[in-house]
């Protein structure tokens, strides 16, 4: 994800009537992709990740299967995956069809992340199948979402370029100062993605094909502390990893913390300084959901809004990194 954020430093203005339809096309395609994930999580937390069975891509041997409820579940899961090819494909047509114009090819362009976004849903369609295919391993599972969360992040970089969700006000230079928190961007973006992919491993790790909780989501009772302390000694291997979910969890809340003390400081306004007291809203938003995970022992409902909150911190996140950087560049330039 790096090398998209660095490219995207580089925002050009394509002819405005085609890069305002792909921004839209991009923007649709974002939030499209942001309600899968969810959905994905809907089906991990009701137990319903085989409820076609091991069968891909039929379902129990039908392409209209008879429904149970966690048939049903998977089943719709399925459908909206199958749209969300529909909707990447287009967006690629997009960008290929105006590939000629001005802002849509090179680097910094509209092209290049279209492209990535395809091959991250062929990835996906594959780990998708594998997931059913080997009966929900683990490690399948982590990438599979890891890889959902990237072509999150990818559509919303080639949103922003197109000047959608706020990337016209960082080309009208309403940036405010964001070369001073480019850095503290990008740090919270990496931050995020490993608490992503360690929330993951937590959710996963001896984790019940029925939906309950995992083994490792109750390796550490009580918040903050894990069973009455910041470093239990002894235990296992699943201490660590919910351990290490919540270290990560707790420097990103610290990095928001500083960062919403920059903003107020050194960003004047704009859409850089929305998008990171957005993304620091979120964060402190999901801490306080991840303690009432843990103290009311892991109800379906707030692991089910934990997951939406980690994916919308995630992508908040992107969206300052992405802005910040292309401000950034842009204040770089001589003027007129």
């Amino acid at each position: 994800m790096a090398t998209a954020f660095q490219d995207t430093a580089a925002i050009a203005p394509a002819d405005g009537r085609a890069r305002r339809s792909f921004g839209r096309l991009a923007a649709f395609a974002a939030a499209y992709t942001y309600a899968l994930i969810v959905v994905g999580g809907i089906v991990r937390i009701t137990g319903s990740g085989l409820g076609c069975g091991d069968d891909w891509p039929r379902c129990h041997g039908h392409w209209i299967p008879p429904m149970t409820f966690e048939t049903g579940i998977e089943y719709t899961h399925r459908l909206l995956a199958a749209g969300i090819v529909l909707v990447v494909g287009a967006v690629l047509v997009r960008a290929l069809q105006a590939r000629a114009q001005r802002g849509f090819p090179g680097r910094g362009g509209l092209v290049r992340p279209a492209l990535l976004a395809a091959g991250l849903l062929v990835l996906q369609v594959i780990l998708g199948g594998a997931t059913v295919l080997l009966r929900l391993p683990s490690a399948v599972t982590i990438l599979h979402l890891g890889t959902a969360m990237a072509l999150f992040a990818t559509l919303l970089v080639a949103a922003i370029r197109a000047g959608a969700l706020g990337g016209d006000g960082v080309l009208a230079g309403k940036a405010g100062g964001a070369a001073r928190v480019k850095g503290m961007a990008f740090g919270g973006a990496v931050l995020a993605y490993l608490v992503v992919l360690m929330g993951a491993l937590v959710a996963n790790t001896q984790a019940p094909v029925g939906g309950a909780p995992s083994a490792a989501a109750f390796a550490c009772q009580g918040f903050p502390l894990c069973n009455g302390s910041w470093l239990p000694r002894g235990g296992n291997g699943l201490v660590h990893i919910q351990l290490t979910h919540r270290i990560l969890a707790y420097l990103l809340f610290l990095h928001v913390i500083g960062s919403a003390m920059v903003l107020r400081r050194r960003v004047a306004g704009g859409p850089v300084r929305a998008a990171g007291m957005t993304a620091v809203a979120l964060v402190l938003a999901q801490v306080a959901v991840g303690a009432g995970l843990v103290l009311m022992t892991f109800p379906p409902f707030m692991r089910g809004l934990h997951l939406l909150l980690g994916a919308g911190v995630w992508g908040s996140l992107v969206v300052w990194t992405t802005l910040a950087r292309a401000a950034a560049r842009a204040e770089a330039l001589p003027a007129g």
